[in-house]
């Protein structure tokens, strides 16, 4: 299955964004209404992909520095060495690079433009989904239908 596969099957597939001066107040908040583990930092209102903020990355940070971390700029604790596919990507790929570089988030870019973001469970829904399509084929194939 294709990454544009992924996308098309999520209910909300739009990717949350925010500004890189915004405080990691704010995405803490994000994150917290909307039940989502990332957001994507975007210097050029969601088009592109200049970093990601995960939950995990705001409690090291508290962890480390205390609730003054809140104050700071997304930007000081955001990754910026992305890795990131396209929607031609299989999510046998995108999976296998996620458990590799112990990730769970992947933005989606084309053209240097943010098209979407694929999580650790979309890959995962999409090779189990993969795998009963090829189970029930083999199947029909053995039982002569």
């Amino acid at each position: 299955m294709l990454v544009q596969q992924i996308l098309k099957s999520k209910a909300g597939s739009g990717v949350v964004t925010l500004a890189p001066d915004a405080k990691v107040s704010d995405a803490a908040r994000i994150l917290s209404e909307k039940r989502i583990g990332t957001v994507v930092v975007s210097s050029d209102d969601g088009q592109t992909a200049d970093g990601i903020l995960s939950e995990r990355d705001i409690v090291r940070e508290l962890a480390k520095e205390g609730s003054g971390c809140l104050d700071q700029s997304v930007s000081a604790y955001m990754t910026t060495k992305l890795v990131t596919c396209t929607r031609e990507d299989s999510a046998e790929d995108v999976l296998t690079r996620m458990t590799e570089g112990r990730f769970r988030h992947m933005p989606v870019v084309e053209d240097g433009k943010l098209v979407g973001i694929v999580t650790l469970g979309d890959a995962v829904k999409a090779q189990l989904s993969q795998l009963a399509m090829e189970k029930d084929a083999l199947q029909g194939m053995i039982m002569g239908h």
